[in-house]
């Protein structure tokens, strides 16, 4: 199976300037883990996730001051459509993320996650699938 299979083609973008609460907004309203952040004077393409909002609250940063451009990360790993879903769990496992954005000719197609990955291998593999439990009352 391929990263194309299991990328979520929703790729939410914002820009550098949104603050942190802006940017949770549209990532809870969408329902994502990460925005892609736009910023063409810094070098183009980043990444900001759940954790990296979670890591600027839990130091006591004020969400409506802090922008994202402080919290992205920029050094990203890029997956490509054609990737192996296996390629792109080495990747993430190696790099201690949980989201690959997905480029294909130079620009943002989708994005991939862990859940994205074990969901595809689940689904694919009937023996792995959650089965039906009673739970004694």
């Amino acid at each position: 199976m391929l990263v194309r299979d299991a990328m979520s083609t929703v790729v939410l973008t914002i820009g550098p300037a949104h603050t942190l609460r802006q940017a949770a907004a549209l990532m809870s309203a969408r329902r994502v883990g990460a925005a892609v952040v736009h910023d063409p004077d810094a070098g183009g393409i980043g990444i900001l996730t759940e954790r990296d909002i979670l890591d600027s609250v839990g130091l006591g940063q004020d969400p409506d001051t802090e922008h994202a451009h402080a919290h992205t990360t920029t050094d990203v790993v890029f997956a490509t459509p054609s990737w192996s879903l296996e390629e792109a769990a080495h990747a993430m496992a190696n790099g201690g993320f949980r989201h690959l954005i997905v480029l294909d000719r130079g620009e943002p197609a989708g994005i991939v996650s862990v859940r994205d990955v074990i969901r595809c291998w689940v689904t694919g593999r009937p023996e792995l699938r959650p089965q039906a439990r009673r739970v004694p009352v």
